[in-house]
Protein backbone atom coordinates (compact mmCIF):
# COMPACT_ATOMS: atom_id res chain seq x y z
CA UNK A 1 0.00 0.00 0.00
CA UNK A 2 1.61 3.38 -0.92
CA UNK A 3 -0.13 7.12 -0.57
CA UNK A 4 2.17 9.31 -2.10
CA UNK A 5 1.36 13.54 -1.92
CA UNK A 6 3.04 16.07 -3.97
CA UNK A 7 2.67 19.46 -4.68
CA UNK A 8 3.60 21.72 -1.15
CA UNK A 9 4.93 24.32 -1.63
CA UNK A 10 6.08 28.01 -0.34
CA UNK A 11 3.91 30.40 -1.13
CA UNK A 12 2.95 33.77 -0.15
CA UNK A 13 -0.17 34.76 1.58
CA UNK A 14 -3.39 34.63 -0.66
CA UNK A 15 -1.95 32.07 -2.95
CA UNK A 16 -2.87 28.62 -4.38
CA UNK A 17 -1.80 25.45 -3.99
CA UNK A 18 -3.29 21.91 -5.67
CA UNK A 19 -2.09 18.94 -3.76
CA UNK A 20 -1.95 15.50 -5.05
CA UNK A 21 -2.26 12.19 -3.44
CA UNK A 22 -1.69 9.10 -5.68
CA UNK A 23 -2.82 5.94 -4.06
CA UNK A 24 -1.49 1.99 -4.72
CA UNK A 25 -2.32 -1.09 -3.39
CA UNK A 26 -6.18 -0.96 -2.23
CA UNK A 27 -9.32 -0.12 -4.06
CA UNK A 28 -9.26 3.60 -3.94
CA UNK A 29 -12.62 3.90 -5.62
CA UNK A 30 -14.17 2.29 -2.49
CA UNK A 31 -12.85 4.27 0.60
CA UNK A 32 -13.67 7.39 1.71
CA UNK A 33 -10.80 9.95 2.07
CA UNK A 34 -9.42 12.59 4.12
CA UNK A 35 -6.75 15.36 3.76
CA UNK A 36 -5.05 15.69 7.15
CA UNK A 37 -2.52 18.41 8.16
CA UNK A 38 0.47 18.53 11.37
CA UNK A 39 2.08 21.60 12.29
CA UNK A 40 5.53 19.96 14.28
CA UNK A 41 4.88 19.42 18.38
CA UNK A 42 0.58 19.18 17.48
CA UNK A 43 -1.40 16.10 16.80
CA UNK A 44 -3.08 15.66 13.20
CA UNK A 45 -5.82 18.18 12.06
CA UNK A 46 -8.59 17.13 10.13
CA UNK A 47 -9.21 19.56 7.18
CA UNK A 48 -11.65 17.70 4.65
CA UNK A 49 -13.15 14.49 3.69
CA UNK A 50 -14.77 13.30 0.36
CA UNK A 51 -17.25 10.25 0.48
CA UNK A 52 -17.13 7.84 -2.38
CA UNK A 53 -21.07 8.96 -2.79
CA UNK A 54 -19.51 12.53 -3.57
CA UNK A 55 -20.53 14.03 -0.52
CA UNK A 56 -17.63 17.28 0.52
CA UNK A 57 -17.43 18.06 4.20
CA UNK A 58 -14.55 21.02 5.71
CA UNK A 59 -13.02 22.06 8.80
CA UNK A 60 -13.85 25.51 9.75
CA UNK A 61 -10.82 26.69 9.60
CA UNK A 62 -10.78 25.99 5.88
CA UNK A 63 -14.28 25.79 4.25
CA UNK A 64 -14.98 28.11 1.29
CA UNK A 65 -11.13 28.23 0.58
CA UNK A 66 -10.11 24.77 -0.03
CA UNK A 67 -11.87 22.01 -1.75
CA UNK A 68 -10.96 18.56 -1.78
CA UNK A 69 -11.48 16.24 -4.92
CA UNK A 70 -11.28 12.83 -6.81
CA UNK A 71 -10.11 10.80 -10.13
CA UNK A 72 -11.01 7.33 -9.25
CA UNK A 73 -9.65 6.44 -12.36
CA UNK A 74 -5.81 7.91 -11.95
CA UNK A 75 -6.12 6.60 -7.73
CA UNK A 76 -5.58 10.35 -7.11
CA UNK A 77 -7.05 12.11 -4.14
CA UNK A 78 -6.35 16.39 -4.76
CA UNK A 79 -6.80 19.47 -2.20
CA UNK A 80 -6.88 22.84 -4.20
CA UNK A 81 -5.92 25.20 -1.47
CA UNK A 82 -7.58 28.87 -2.42
CA UNK A 83 -6.45 32.25 -0.69
CA UNK A 84 -3.59 30.60 1.52
CA UNK A 85 -3.27 32.11 4.64
CA UNK A 86 0.22 31.59 7.20
CA UNK A 87 -1.84 29.91 9.55
CA UNK A 88 -2.03 27.21 6.82
CA UNK A 89 1.50 25.60 7.24
CA UNK A 90 1.48 22.44 7.59
CA UNK A 91 2.85 18.66 6.56
CA UNK A 92 -0.40 17.40 4.54
CA UNK A 93 -1.43 14.17 4.52
CA UNK A 94 -4.11 12.15 2.67
CA UNK A 95 -5.56 8.85 4.55
CA UNK A 96 -8.33 6.75 4.53
CA UNK A 97 -11.19 7.82 6.81
CA UNK A 98 -11.37 4.11 8.21
CA UNK A 99 -7.66 5.12 9.49
CA UNK A 100 -6.03 2.56 7.90
CA UNK A 101 -3.42 4.29 5.60
CA UNK A 102 -1.80 7.77 5.58
CA UNK A 103 0.53 8.90 3.38
CA UNK A 104 3.93 10.21 4.51
CA UNK A 105 2.86 13.85 3.74
CA UNK A 106 3.80 17.26 1.73
CA UNK A 107 5.28 20.42 3.11
CA UNK A 108 2.59 23.40 2.90
CA UNK A 109 4.76 26.90 3.80
CA UNK A 110 2.93 30.14 3.51
CA UNK A 111 4.89 32.90 4.18
CA UNK A 112 5.98 36.51 2.82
Amino acid sequence: VQLVESGGDLVQPGGSLRLSCVVSGFSFNHKDMDWVRQVPGKGHEWVSRLYTHGTTIYADSVKGRFFISRDNAANTLYLQMTNLKPEDTAVYSCQTVDGMYRGQGTQVTVSS
